[in-house]
């Protein structure tokens, strides 16, 4: 699963000696990013809720109404999908378990290359048994524009929140917000922007993110042109880090240009939807995006096709196009011009509008298509 390089540090700590100690060891290096630190295990659930931090930290000499030990129980109990490392003595050792909750341990005295390895090892092992049941992230991507990317990618993720998955669409357009002017959201609705980019908890999300009557939410770019500079690659990453601790669907409507940002949400993804139609331009340009992507270093497997109004070939010959992607696409949408059209203009997902259209079926299709392609890949991971 691919993670933020920052891991996101909770330390549940109530001796201030320890604590500042450290604080200090973590003061000297940038990879661990502390959150908090508690002296109050009660408060350790809804914190670890609100700020989803990637390894928590507690002493197990933790006194106060909830001991460490308890403490360790009650997250692991709480299902809170993150891994602990127990701070201990060696007058009182303590054994990892991960049945139990206790993903590492740590023995005072330590130093700072001891905390920073182990932190990284716990939080390594855990994403790589976490991998196979969590987020997937789909790039709706093309190399051209007037493809009905936009379009795809809002009905994508509609019809995947409809099969019970928890979704969130982005606007990767940065620059000129597609989804901002398709879905007709005010001006002055909050962005990307507007998330802290030092400290962000889910309850930041909740602030941020436009619900659409459609069940799902969405993560507007800014509403001006400029305002897209102000986004690094590293705000992207920390961003995709906490959806994938919200979201089952995260799906990226992505421009249609390669730069850091959008290098960064194709980093991220577990699958490239990549746009294609019946149109020599849109062809050339998609060969040539595909030898951009193997100089990257992307598998094949990490790029779908998806042929966009495929029973309108214009004169292409269809297996003109799959020698020139070199194999078959592995999805197919109808077109309904008047639909799309009618939909798109009252900001409504045609999946809903009318389900019981060819292309709306075409769409649900895909979407049930990539839920079971992730249900594969976990049990394919497991065994």
């Amino acid at each position: 699963m691919p993670t933020s390089d920052e891991t996101r540090l909770l330390i549940v700590e109530d001796v201030p000696q320890v604590a500042q100690y450290i604080r200090g060891l973590l003061n000297a290096q940038a990879r661990v990013k502390l959150l908090d630190v508690l002296t109050d295990g009660s408060r350790a659930l809804s914190t670890i809720s609100e700020l989803r931090p990637d390894v928590v930290l507690v002493d197990a000499l933790l006194q106060g109404k909830v001991k460490g030990p308890k403490l360790v129980e009650q997250i692991h109990e709480a299902e809170l999908d993150v891994p602990v490392i127990v701070l201990t003595v060696p007058q009182q050792p303590v054994e990892p378990d991960p049945t139990r909750g206790i993903h590492g341990v740590l023995s005072m005295p330590f130093s700072g290359f001891d905390l920073m390895t182990r932190i990284a090892h716990v939080r390594k092992e855990f994403e790589s048994h976490q991998s196979f049941t969590s987020t997937r992230v789909l790039s709706v991507f093309a190399p051209k524009g007037g493809v009905g990317k936009t379009t795809i990618a809002f009905n994508l993720a509609v019809a995947l929140g409809q099969l019970q998955q928890r979704t969130v669409l982005i606007d990767g357009s940065l620059q000129f917000g597609d989804l901002r002017s398709l879905l007709k959201v005010p001006v002055d609705a909050p962005s990307i922007l507007d998330l802290p980019t030092d400290r962000i908890a889910e309850s930041d999300l909740g602030d941020v993110l436009w619900r659409d009557p459609s069940g799902i939410d969405i993560l507007l770019a800014p509403p001006r042109i400029e305002m897209a500079e102000m986004l690094t690659s590293r705000d992207v990453e920390k961003v995709l880090s906490l959806l994938r601790r919200v979201y089952s669907s995260i799906v990226i409507d992505m421009s249609s240009y390669l730069n850091d940002i959008n290098l960064a949400f194709l980093d991220a993804s577990d699958s490239i939807i990549e746009i294609v139609t019946y149109d020599s331009t849109t062809i050339h340009n998609t060969v040539a995006i595909a030898d951009t992507f193997r100089s990257i270093g992307y598998p094949a497997a990490k790029v779908r096709y998806l042929v966009n109004r495929a029973d309108s070939p214009g004169g292409i010959d269809p297996q003109d196009l799959e020698r020139a992607l070199g194999r078959v696409p592995e999805h197919r949408v109808m077109s309904d011009g008047r639909l799309v059209v009618q939909s798109n203009n009252e900001g409504v997902p045609f999946v809903l509008a009318s389900p019981e259209a060819g292309i709306s079926q075409d769409v649900v299709r895909i979407a049930r298509e990539l839920v079971n392609l992730g249900r594969t890949a976990a049990t394919a991971g497991r065994s």
